[in-house]
């Protein structure tokens, strides 16, 4: 079953901790394949060549994610699976994010370790752009001038997604619905236009608001 929402990168970030001397930066892009999420490592340990360590963990696919994470050198388990732990916990898919340390002289332990793998990871993703993705099905409604303020009015109240209106000689919305409520809103729009609309369902597509707008996504 296609999974109907969840969250993604939509525009990466970066973000620095110090412990104890130790710079930890994390980076996060986002990645729609493996490929993608692999060259974004070696771009990153590119830039960083002279750190102690390039520590990573990326989540690619949506419905059986391929998972993987890497301590780069630090002790087994203190960096990539803390890293991949976050992801997880953040509910985050199509992701992939480095985290650089620069040695400050000082060991910080496993405990240590764990610890600011997990906060650098954290704080790369508070700085990212986080944008939840919706199934929806898109819908074209056809009525009369008429009738038009009333489903103008029902998507206003119902925070029903418009992603345009054309005026001709009728008025043709063109809606994008999630999916759970599809049979809820077309009941909704019949009772309002008393049954004088025509709908055309269309294609299913995912969805997001961002920066305050409805924009259709793969």
């Amino acid at each position: 079953m296609i999974k109907q929402s969840y969250n993604a990168v939509y525009r990466g970030g970066e973000a620095e901790i110090v412990e104890k001397k130790s710079r930890f930066i994390a980076h996060v892009s986002p990645a729609e394949t493996e490929e993608e999420a692999i060259a974004f490592i070696e771009q990153t340990k590119k830039k960083y060549w002279d750190a102690r360590h390039n520590c990573t963990a990326y989540s690619v696919g949506i419905e059986q994610p391929v998972l993987r994470c890497s301590d780069d050198g630090e002790p087994s388990g203190t960096a990539g699976k803390p890293m991949l732990e976050v992801i997880q916990g953040e509910g985050l898919y199509n992701v992939v994010i480095v985290v650089t340390r620069y040695f400050g002289g000082t060991l910080l332990g496993t405990g240590g370790l764990i610890r600011a793998y997990t906060k650098s990871t954290q704080e790369g993703i508070k700085n990212s752009q986080i944008i939840t993705k919706r199934l929806g099905q898109r819908m074209k409604i056809q009525c009369d001038y008429t009738i038009s303020g009333k489903i103008q009015y029902l998507t206003s109240t119902q925070q029903i997604p418009v992603l345009g209106i054309d005026y001709t000689d009728v008025v043709i919305f063109d809606f994008i619905i999630p999916l759970e409520q599809v049979k809820q809103v077309k009941k909704q729009f019949i009772e309002a236009a008393s049954g004088n609309i025509q709908i055309d369902e269309q294609e299913k597509d995912f969805f997001a608001e961002i920066d305050g707008e409805i924009h259709i996504l793969s």
